[in-house]
């Protein structure tokens, strides 16, 4: 058997041999590793015998049997979901001393940014209060810079939380995960909609365990991440990937006031189920009349309420139904009417 070469781990998708599945059964029902046994056990069962020691060694590689200790010759069958965690153990071991030996690059290569903030590309007014990154590249490097060189406070806005792909909060978990285990206090908002997501959930969940602040509003003014509110990231006003970088004091100040009174009146974030789906949906369709009241567009309306245009409009058609409203006029009077436009 040592001679036959070792076999990658099965992928996604992958349907396993008739010999490696009678290999498995038999070996689960004779506790033996003996290959001219089970040759003889696949000719009976109209399979190529020439297949069992191949077969063995495939399922010794992926960890689905072992042998004895104390006899070779003998072995057992193991559990699928025991062959995964051993296969896994390895791999994970790896990724953590990958990151582990990031962070370590990471924090050298931070020391140099004070001596590169001088010298910052794209500075829209010429002292470097204000620069333009033009490409998704040059944004997440410049956030893994300041993340890395944040002493005290992040601040986040993240309008429409809900449409945010597992991909992109495993890296932002992993970006917070370091940041809190330096004492930096990190504050986030989302839209109340992030509460039925079922990964924003479990991302809130695992960072929240780790220190992390989180509330959600109905209405928020645009995507913002704030650090130690001396750097500030804005999203370009064209809908590109890049950003905006702020450095200038007092338009620092601002924005982050902008941000401590989203903060004040949004709540703890909390699961759909938690805090009443009659509640949420009542506050929900209360900003949507208000903001029909003020004459906002559907798309308007979608996006500060960080939801699909259309689940904005199928929102919007329940409430003028239910209010019998043929026009956006007549849903307004029939709010106040109702009281639904008072504070």
């Amino acid at each position: 058997m040592d001679l036959i070469p070792r076999t990658p781990a099965p992928e996604a998708g992958f349907v396993p041999d008739p010999a490696d599945v009678a290999a498995y059964s038999w070996v689960q029902e004779h506790g033996r590793l003996d290959p001219a046994a089970l040759a003889a056990h696949l000719e009976r069962q109209g399979l190529d015998p020439a297949g069992a020691a191949t077969a063995l060694r495939r399922l010794a590689d992926w960890r689905l049997i072992h042998p004895d200790p104390a006899d070779p010759a003998r072995g057992h069958a193991l559990p699928p979901q025991s062959a995964i965690a051993a296969l896994a153990a390895p791999v994970e071991a790896e990724i953590q001393r990958s990151r582990a030996e990031l962070a370590h690059r990471q924090a050298l290569v931070s020391a140099f940014l004070p001596h590169h903030r001088q010298a910052d590309r794209g500075a829209v007014d010429g002292t470097g209060a204000i620069e333009v990154i033009a490409d998704l590249p040059g944004v997440q490097a410049a956030l893994e810079r300041a993340s890395a060189a944040c002493r005290s406070e992040v601040l986040t806005i993240q309008p429409g939380g809900s449409s945010r792909v597992p991909a992109a909060m495993e890296e932002g978990l992993r970006r917070d995960r370091a940041l809190l285990g330096r004492g930096v206090r990190i504050r986030t908002l989302y839209h109340h909609t992030a509460r039925f997501h079922g990964p924003s959930q479990a991302y809130v969940e695992a960072a929240t365990a780790l220190g992390a602040e989180y509330r959600t509003a109905h209405e928020l003014f645009g995507r913002l991440i704030a650090f130690d509110r001396e750097l500030v990231f804005l999203p370009l006003s064209d809908g590109s990937p890049g950003a905006l970088v702020v450095r200038q004091e007092a338009l620092l100040a601002y924005l982050c006031d902008i941000f401590e009174q989203a903060w004040t009146l949004a709540r703890p974030f909390a699961a759909a189920a938690e805090d009443g789906l009659e509640q949420v949906s009542q506050e929900l369709d209360r900003t949507i009349v208000r903001m029909l009241a003020a004459g906002l567009k559907d798309e308007a309306i979608a996006r500060r309420l960080g939801m699909s245009l259309r689940t904005a409009r199928r929102h919007i058609a329940d409430i003028m139904d239910e209010l019998g409203a043929e026009s956006r006029f007549q849903a307004g009077v029939a709010a106040a009417r109702a009281g639904l436009l008072d504070d």
